[in-house]
């Protein structure tokens, strides 16, 4: 039925065609449509994709700036926090080896959101 429609099997399970096609297929006593109803079918849903993709082409565009934003904040916080990890450990390790009379206290937890 797939390479009827001219669709590939992939895009036909991802698409709104294929719960259609099962329901008609799963209801006997329904008509079944011909070919050319089927490719104009999917040929309608393919236009209305478009539409909806150039409809909302910028919002999608800055969802993906955001998300790359967030994605470099993330990785220069990750390096900033692997930076100050590395200097405490030097500094608590300089104060231990200083033999004076200091008290190291642990760090404050952080509650987990």
């Amino acid at each position: 039925m797939c390479a009827e429609a001219e669709v590939s099997r992939a895009s036909y399970y991802r698409s709104p065609v294929a719960q259609a096609v099962k329901e008609i297929l799963e209801a006997p006593q329904t008509r079944r449509p011909e070919l050319e109803e089927l490719r104009a079918e999917v040929s309608r849903l393919k236009k209305a994709e478009r539409e909806l993709r150039r409809e909302h082409a910028s919002e999608v565009r800055e969802l993906k700036d955001t998300l790359a934003l967030y994605a470099n904040q993330i990785q220069v916080l990750t390096l900033r926090n692997a930076e100050l990890g590395t200097q405490n450990a030097r500094l608590l390790e300089r104060l231990r080896q200083s033999g004076d009379n200091v008290a190291v206290l642990p760090a404050p937890s952080v509650p987990s959101p």
